[in-house]
């Protein structure tokens, strides 16, 4: 009996017993913060992952977006360039910015979708760059996002060159070019001086603007200003007169349609044509003379520039003090009166407008004139204002001091004396140009007229 009664005990109910186990189990791993950081970590690392990789997309784009940038504006500017100087080549001038853009890529990193070329614009003035091009993003594609556009066509980005005038500073420009048509530049010199001519004209006048004015005044052993001006820069003279000459026969010489130097004190300056500053008349047995061409004032009329350009002939001496005067005159506000409404040449202090002056020759300054209009080497006269080139300097000198810039272009000079004429005449001695052949002189032209047109890129 008590063995029984000692070994009976409470009863004990199994699933109570399970239920609290268990319980305990959870109580314990709800306190258990062994883990937490573990988990935190992992969140976290994939948060840094893509922000790591975001960043290196994004760095990738950058770099390849200022690369391709860079390459459409160096294109752009080349290919507009191209179309200046080829004379409106587009098949050159288009080829020029695809290869520019080409050689500006080469270290890009990988792109994909790029169809980027180039059109000229439809103005016809310009290059501007069409298409897109995007760069994939292998990090950022987790997020939706595939690629960044490095460029595309009517973008923000989008750039086209335009001609910066005046260099640069938006100033209007009025250009005089005085050439030689003397009878040294006949045949293929004649044709290169009329190339190089027509390239500076189709440079730096843009189609259809009025911010550049060009004038040109051709010479030889005299000038020959027109019928529309004769005779209100020289004034009433006899249609005849009767010297002797050198041999000391009595001698009737004819007027021309051609003029000369004038003497006093007017002889080196700007001073209006009027009263005793008329300029020199010229007389001839024959009543003929030269240039083969005659001046235009200034004008943004690029046909009627060319056509004149293409008209000109070589004959004659070389009166080099008269082209560099005529190339003054054409620009001095005080011949304003001389040339029509639209000639007029703007006043010396305005601001917004800069006056360059080209005096091109291939020969020395040889010939000049009388008091009689009579050049002095047919008569064995003495020169009223004495040699050429000395008359040259000092109106260069003068035309200097009134604002004027002046750039020189020597063609095929051998003269020592020549050359130096033409330094004196030029502004300094980055104006002062001397050019070999026909190639060169070209380059001359097309250089002057890129530093008076620099282009910019607009946006």
């Amino acid at each position: 009996m008590s063995w029984l009664f000692l070994n009976r005990g409470p009863r004990v109910n199994p699933a109570s017993t399970l239920a609290k186990s268990w319980q305990a189990r959870l109580d314990a791993f709800n306190g258990d913060e062994r883990g937490t950081v573990a988990v935190l970590f992992g969140l976290m690392s994939v948060a840094m992952v893509m922000m790591i990789g975001g960043a290196v997309d994004m760095g990738r784009w950058m770099h390849a977006y200022s690369q391709t940038k860079a390459a459409v504006d160096s294109a752009v500017l080349a290919g507009t360039r191209t179309l200046q100087v080829s004379g409106g080549d587009t098949a050159l001038a288009l080829t020029t910015a695809r290869n520019f853009y080409k050689a500006n890529v080469k270290a890009r990193p990988a792109v994909k979708g790029d169809n980027i070329d180039f059109q000229v614009t439809s103005a016809g003035t310009g290059i501007v760059a069409t298409g897109k091009a995007y760069i994939s993003t292998p990090f950022l594609a987790v997020a939706s996002i595939p690629r960044l556009v490095l460029w595309k066509e009517g973008g923000s980005n989008a750039s086209e060159a335009v001609s910066e005038i005046g260099g640069g500073n938006g100033q209007q420009l009025e250009i005089s070019m005085m050439l030689d048509t003397t009878g040294s530049m006949s045949g293929e010199k004649l044709a290169d001086l009329k190339a190089a001519a027509k390239d500076l004209v189709n440079i730096v006048l843009p189609e259809g603007g009025s911010d550049v004015r060009v004038a040109i005044a051709p010479f030889a052993e005299s000038v020959r200003p027109g019928s529309a001006y004769l005779n209100r820069v020289r004034g009433s003279r006899p249609s005849s007169i009767r010297l002797r000459d050198k041999n000391g026969r009595q001698t009737t010489y004819s007027l021309t349609s051609c003029v000369s130097e004038r003497a006093g004190a007017a002889a080196y300056t700007d001073d209006a044509p009027d009263g005793a500053n008329v300029v020199g008349a010229v007389y001839s047995q024959s009543g003929s003379c030269t240039p083969g061409g005659q001046i235009m004032p200034l004008t943004s009329n690029k046909s009627q520039l060319n056509g004149l350009i293409n008209s000109l002939t070589a004959s004659g001496g070389t009166a080099g003090h008269l082209g560099s005067a005529w190339a003054w005159y054409l620009l001095s506000p005080k011949w304003a009166n001389v040339w029509s409404n639209d000639s007029k040449p703007a006043n010396y202090d305005d601001p917004d407008v800069k006056k360059i002056a080209i005096l091109m020759t291939d020969g020395e300054y040889n010939t000049q004139f009388d008091a009689n209009g009579l050049m002095t080497s047919t008569n064995n006269t003495s020169p009223v204002n004495g040699s050429s080139d000395n008359q040259a300097r000092s109106v260069c000198a003068n035309m200097k001091a009134a604002g004027i810039e002046v750039y020189t272009v020597g063609f095929g000079l051998t003269d020592n004396r020549a050359i130096q004429t033409l330094q004196q005449c030029a502004s300094d001695a980055s104006t002062a140009y001397l050019a070999e052949d026909g190639e060169q002189l070209r380059n001359v032209f097309r250089d002057i007229a890129i530093k008076l047109s620099p282009l910019h890129l607009t946006q």
